[in-house]
């Protein structure tokens, strides 16, 4: 139980659905209800899909290249580091590229957003994936593996049901509120990054002076 906790706090935080509210209201403000159902459950197939691939697939990638997982963790904690950073400081869609003109163009012009801009890079980026990553290498047995693949569908579930309802959530709460509560959550994934970091560097000093 403590497991499933940890991953789904810090893969929910990492992810952070509730940041994206606001640009998943943007793109379906045409819609019909049926079809911002739809386009919400598309998506939170999409990111289950991608996260589950990186979970297993990722110790094959690191191999292939020659990384080591210390190495990921820090690429990873730097990643997630500066992912926080933006929901802290309010440029969460500028740290995602959905600033640029040609990006919002683009994304507006998309009869189907599920897949892109929503789970790639708004929700399942490279701070999820490579936090999905390093947890596979870190805990071995099935059991912890198939706990892990729960959280990740529950975290992929809380986010199905923040973007079903996005439109009640930004009535309810208004852009402040959904600001207040991302620099809220940006604080918690600063310190997951940061914890990732520091763990890592102490691994490597304590390889090399052991």
């Amino acid at each position: 139980m403590e497991l499933f906790i940890y991953v789904f706090a810090a893969l929910f935080s990492v992810i952070n659905p509730l940041g994206t509210v606001p640009i998943f209201v943007g793109l379906t403000k045409e819609d019909t209800k049926a079809e911002r159902s739809k386009t919400s459950i598309l998506t939170a197939v999409n990111i289950f899909v991608i996260l589950l691939i990186s979970f297993f697939t990722g110790r094959y990638i690191l191999n292939f290249f020659g990384i080591s997982l210390d190495s990921l963790r820090i690429a990873g904690g730097l990643i997630i580091t500066t992912s926080g950073f933006a929901l802290l400081t309010g440029s969460f869609s500028k740290h995602k590229g959905m600033d640029k003109p040609k990006v919002k163009e683009d994304a507006y012009q998309r009869d189907g957003v599920s897949l892109t801009p929503l789970a790639i890079p708004m929700l399942a980026g490279p701070g999820s994936i490579s936090f999905l990553i390093g947890l596979y290498q870190e805990y071995q047995s099935w059991n912890d593996k198939l706990i892990a693949v729960a959280a990740i569908f529950g975290v992929c579930l809380a986010t199905l049901l923040v973007l079903r309802s996005s439109h009640y959530i930004v009535a309810i709460l208004g852009a402040s509120g959904i600001n207040a509560i991302s620099r809220i959550i940006g604080f918690i994934v600063i310190a997951i990054g940061v914890e990732y970091i520091s763990s890592s560097l102490m691994n490597i000093l304590n390889n090399v002076f052991n």
